[in-house]
């Protein structure tokens, strides 16, 4: 009776498995490309940084080098 309640007949719907197998498939892909785009974002952001720094220093008013 449960396995007529659960719609069991005889074994698991091959449509049903190769969605399942489709969407986790999609699922990874995903995850795989936020860590590109991820570390993409960070590359960036890490240079941005750096030009920034670059950029606010004024060479005509640097004070001499202590020697």
């Amino acid at each position: 009776m449960a396995k007529a309640l659960l719609g069991y007949v005889g074994g698991p719907d091959p449509r049903l498995l190769a969605e399942m197998r489709r969407l986790q498939q999609r699922v990874q892909d995903l995850e795989s490309e936020l860590l590109r785009i991820q570390a993409e974002n960070d590359a960036l952001s890490v240079a941005s940084h750096e030009e920034s720094l670059l950029g606010s220093i004024d060479v005509a008013h640097a004070e001499p080098v202590l020697a």
